[in-house]
């Protein structure tokens, strides 16, 4: 499968785009999170999604900053094994689920309550930030055939 439009084009028919994804995941970045916690979420969005771009380079940056092997192997499956991922990356995982997959159902109050026992409420919007940036970058590359290699 061959890229629908080039990567570098997206970008220069639409630089607000990239501009206002970047925005976005800035707030990540800018927060609290551990550069692992902040890879673990955008790789688990991109595998719920499809997008082989992005699992790929996550995955390739969580490696470069020390991030484990075992637990990018066991990330699909996170919610299966005993104490590869501690309390407060299980709620960013679920919330990176439940954020991700939306449309099947509504945020529920115990499921933000879950989340809120881990993270501040400003922790709470960076995530939600970090999550969407994600998102859109996974369509983005999904939309348009981005390769991974």
């Amino acid at each position: 499968m061959s890229e629908r439009i080039a990567r570098e084009h997206i970008y220069q028919l639409q630089p607000a785009l990239a501009k206002a994804l970047i925005s976005l995941g800035t707030a990540a970045a800018d927060s609290n999170f551990s550069p692992l916690l902040v890879h673990l979420i955008k790789l688990r969005a991109s595998q719920i999604n499809g997008c082989a771009f992005c699992q790929r380079m996550h995955a390739e940056e969580a490696r470069a900053d020390g991030e484990k092997q075992l637990r990018l192997d066991l990330l699909a499956a996170w919610h299966e094994v005993d104490g590869l991922f501690d309390e407060r990356e299980q709620a960013a995982l679920k919330w990176t689920e439940i954020l991700t997959q939306v449309a099947i159902a509504p945020v529920s109050d115990s499921q933000y309550a879950k989340l809120a026992e881990h993270f501040t409420e400003k922790e709470i919007v960076d995530l939600t930030s970090l999550i969407i940036a994600i998102n859109g970058w996974n369509r983005i590359a999904i939309a348009f055939h981005l390769q991974p290699i």
